[in-house]
């Protein structure tokens, strides 16, 4: 490692829903904190106020909140380093661009977007840069005191930092290696807007110098602006303290080919939202992870694993051991493809090995929104350990554990009236009396075996009565060891469940 202590940020810009690849970008830098015992920082990049959305900072801190990777310093939890806003750091950074004109590595234009725009609609290919500067208008090609005037005018204009010619560029990438760029290939990109906001280029490198940033993850498309940070990284004479770099692999469709967008899941039936996001401007609501029934661990288990793994046939990982296996040196340079199907496998693993404790807040809620108030805590912990093998989304509680707590509304009537007999009305009936002859608790394992000893005497097989006792306490064929149901609903309820499908089973199809 190195002796500057670990510092990684998050950067998000408030503008919408936390996509599955931000998470990641956020759990990677969490890991790689924690594990070199720094800190992790997370700062709003909010200068393009064009695209700021109410409620999109609170809806990030709420996704990082629920997948548990809570900052160290954030606008929330301030931080040697505050303002932790871009908004509110805006008086910093004219400063630099300013320092920057100066030094004849950046310079003003005064091209209004009008004039901008007919050069994109006449030039084919338009840059603001190398070919073309000279012929617009700009502090290098107005004479001084012209430049002055307009200065003095206000009028308006941006600063752009003036790109060197016939250069190459390369830093070392800790996921890639060796990269380079030429500079004739790069436009003199906008460092200060005309009403005074930074863009990402001049904000990102300003404020990861002044937080004091040690590594910098970001997604791969964030490449292209290398050459233009590497320039200001050297240019404001902080080369020396430039963090060390690592572009994450895209997260892929899964066909492999290209980004896995927003329209991607909708077409395809999956969230790809960390949690439910409703666009305030649009009215339209995404859907989130966390809504369809992930839990935490699971997603962030499944995004560790994409385009990373560590070394071993391991797939289940807690967050602590994440923390001491996860390397950079691990990172794949390929995309990962996104394969909801393994999402959803993650998941189920994940409430099996979960306690019934942990799983009990989210089940009530999940139970209580289909009217079932649970009261007895004990009964509903029985459940959750006898259920959660049989789900793979958390809201399959209702299905797989519903039942406990209500009587079933309808029957899977064609699955036993088509073979149903009189035999089997008295076996039930005489089923029904065995259970009346006692008051003590029922046991699953000693109610089977008077339930096959009753078989026998009534010369009946497992096939005639075992599914139309299972649909009786159900109403389906579905649920875990019928025996286990009887044993948790306990003798008044089967008893009277009984009865009520022998009505049921009785009438005519």
């Amino acid at each position: 490692m190195t002796d500057k202590k670990v510092r990684v940020r998050f950067a998000p810009s408030p503008t919408g829903g936390l996509h599955l690849g931000g998470v990641r970008t956020v759990l990677f830098n969490y890991l790689f904190a924690k594990k070199h015992h720094g800190d992790f920082v997370l700062r709003i990049e909010d200068t393009d106020q064009t695209r700021y959305v109410e409620g999109a900072e609170e809806y990030i801190l709420d996704c990082l909140k629920w997948c548990g990777l809570q900052p160290d310093e954030s606008p929330v939890v301030g931080g040697p380093y505050a303002p932790y806003r871009q908004s509110e750091r805006k008086a910093l950074y004219r400063e630099y661009a300013e320092r920057l004109v100066m030094q004849g590595h950046a310079y003003y234009a005064f091209d209004t977007p009008e004039e901008l725009d007919k050069n994109r609609k006449e030039i084919p290919n338009f840059q603001y840069g190398q070919v073309y500067r000279d012929g617009l208008r700009n502090s290098l090609s107005l004479p001084q005191h012209e430049v002055d005037a307009l200065l003095d005018a206000g009028t308006p204009h941006v600063i752009r930092i003036k790109m060197p010619a016939d250069e190459t560029i390369s830093f070392n990438d800790l996921i890639r290696g060796h990269v380079s760029f030429e500079t004739n290939q790069v436009d003199d990109k906008v460092l200060l807007k005309a009403d005074g906001m930074p863009t990402y280029h001049l904000a990102v490198v300003v404020d990861d110098y002044l937080m004091k940033i040690s590594h910098a993850f970001r997604g791969e498309e964030w490449l292209p602006s290398v050459p233009v940070h590497l320039l200001l990284w050297d240019y404001l004479g902080w080369k020396a303290d430039m963090p060390k770099w690592a572009h994450l692999p895209l997260i892929l469709k899964p066909d492999g080919h290209g980004k896995l967008s927003k329209r991607d899941g909708a077409r395809l039936g999956f969230p790809v939202y960390a949690m439910n996001w409703f666009d305030a401007k649009t009215g339209e609501l995404t859907p989130g992870f966390r809504e369809l029934g992930f839990l935490p661990e699971a997603f962030l288990n499944l995004l560790a694993t994409l385009g990373w793994n560590d070394g071993t046939d391991q797939e289940l990982f807690t967050l602590d051991e994440l923390i001491e296996k996860f390397s950079l040196e691990r990172v794949s340079k390929a995309g990962a493809k996104f394969d909801f199907e393994k999402a959803k496998w993650f998941n189920a693993e994940w409430i099996k090995k979960s306690e019934a404790q942990s799983l009990k807040s989210d089940v009530s809620t999940i139970l209580a929104e289909k009217g079932i108030v649970v009261t007895d805590d004990a009964k509903l912990l029985s459940v959750i350990n006898l259920v959660k093998e049989r789900c793979v989304l958390l809201p399959d509680f209702y299905q797989q554990a519903g039942f406990f707590f209500e009587q079933p509304k309808t029957y899977d009537l064609n699955a036993v009236q088509p073979k149903w007999t009189d035999a089997k009305v008295d076996f039930f009936n005489a089923l029904t009396a065995l259970l009346n002859s006692s008051a003590a608790d029922l046991e699953a394992h000693s109610f089977e075996e008077a339930f096959k000893a009753l078989m026998e005497e009534k010369a009946l097989k497992a096939g005639d009565v075992m599914l139309p006792f299972r649909i009786m306490l159900v109403g389906g064929k579905f649920g875990p060891h019928v025996f286990d149901i009887a044993a948790i609903l306990g003798r008044q309820e089967t008893i009277s469940r009984i009865a009520k499908a022998l009505d049921a089973f009785s009438s005519p199809a």
